[in-house]
């Protein structure tokens, strides 16, 4: 599968189902304290001197939240429609469109970044072509927050909520994602793996790496 292949398909999918999926998971932050958390200790690494983006940021909610600690924080994502959400429920909040591959960004533009659950449409062999765009628009000392659904069986959703569109999500192992952080050059400095919850069907992990 090309670039463009997962690409196309993944905004194809979000743009058909993002008023339902923002209605399904409205209440995700709210409902998941551990989540919170992991977002909230990665949200005092980076500090509040300097920016963070949303990478893949889907209705906004963690931009929203990251805000509402006082960081400087804007989101990115593929999905017009998901953008739409996200401006119209975070009024004065920055989002742009564009693709995880190819940020538009200077060198080391960042204090921080997060992709929460944003790489999990990205097949394997794209990955660190991913995670290098990552460390590249870091700066020295900047922390990256990576979270996926931990397994090694994808799960195929096709036609949820009714609208015909389908798409895979990936999963992967943490072992298997921080290999590859490590690759780019990035430092572990947590890794978090909780049990399903709330009518979830794997485990679900979280990795803080830093850039040194």
């Amino acid at each position: 599968m090309t670039d463009t292949d997962f690409v196309t398909a993944t905004r194809t999918f979000y743009d058909a189902v993002a008023e339902s999926y923002s209605e399904q998971f409205r209440d995700g932050l709210d409902d998941s304290p551990l989540d919170r958390a992991v977002i909230d200790g990665f949200a005092g690494l980076v500090g509040k001197d300097g920016t963070v983006a949303d990478l893949g940021c889907g209705p906004g909610r963690v931009t929203g939240h990251l805000a509402s600690l006082g960081m400087s924080v804007f989101g990115l994502d593929l999905s017009e429609s998901m953008l739409a959400i996200a401006r119209r429920e975070n009024p004065g909040l920055r989002f742009e469109h564009g693709s995880m591959l190819e940020l538009d960004l200077p060198d080391g533009a960042l204090a921080g970044a997060l992709s929460w659950y944003s790489s999990i449409h990205t097949p394997v062999d794209a990955l660190p072509r991913l995670f290098a765009e990552f460390y590249r628009v870091l700066a020295p000392g900047g922390h990256l927050l990576v979270a996926f659904q931990a397994g090694d069986e994808d799960r195929h959703h096709d036609g949820p909520w009714g609208h015909p569109v389908a798409l895979t999500f990936l999963r992967r192992q943490p072992e298997q994602i921080l290999g590859l952080l490590r690759a780019a050059g990035f430092t572990l400095v947590s890794r978090t793996v909780r049990e399903p919850a709330r009518g979830e069907v794997s485990q679900q992990a979280a990795l803080i790496v830093r850039r040194d």
